[in-house]
């Protein structure tokens, strides 16, 4: 299954792709950059911000800051990674950014679920914005 990720919520994402992965699903998401997570902007980048600085260079926890690993750590937070069962359906799900050639003639889905016209307000910010202003390129 391939899931085209423009325009929807991480958390409604995260959840679904969790589920079918813990099924026995190979997932690819594609565009992790325009993944939106709900909320004001000021909200959202002091949250994260603040997730980083917590602890030391040395000790976690770490934040990933290219848009393909933040999506997939968010996901793994609803899976139960610290078990067998979990791992394997970890190890299934496949984040990119952008549309990679080597996926690029098969079908895309795109999950009606997750899309941001079910927000009620139009506060939301990229993943793409919340790693460059956590350091990311």
């Amino acid at each position: 299954m391939i899931i085209d990720a423009r325009n929807l919520i991480l958390g409604r994402l995260a959840t679904t792709v969790a589920k079918k992965a813990l099924q026995g699903e190979e997932i690819h998401i594609i565009n992790c950059e325009h993944i939106i997570v709900s909320g004001s902007k000021k909200n959202v980048l002091f949250h994260y911000k603040t997730k980083a600085n917590r602890g030391s260079q040395f000790k976690g926890p770490f934040i990933p800051k290219t848009p393909e690993r933040f999506v997939k750590r968010s996901i793994r937070n609803m899976l139960p990674y610290k078990n067998p069962r979990g791992r394997a359906a970890f190890e299934r799900i496949k984040c990119h950014r952008g549309h990679p050639e080597s996926i690029q003639k098969e079908k895309t889905e795109t999950l009606k679920t997750a899309d941001f016209s079910k927000l009620p307000t139009l506060n939301y910010v990229t993943v793409d914005y919340i790693c460059k202003h956590l350091g990311g390129k």
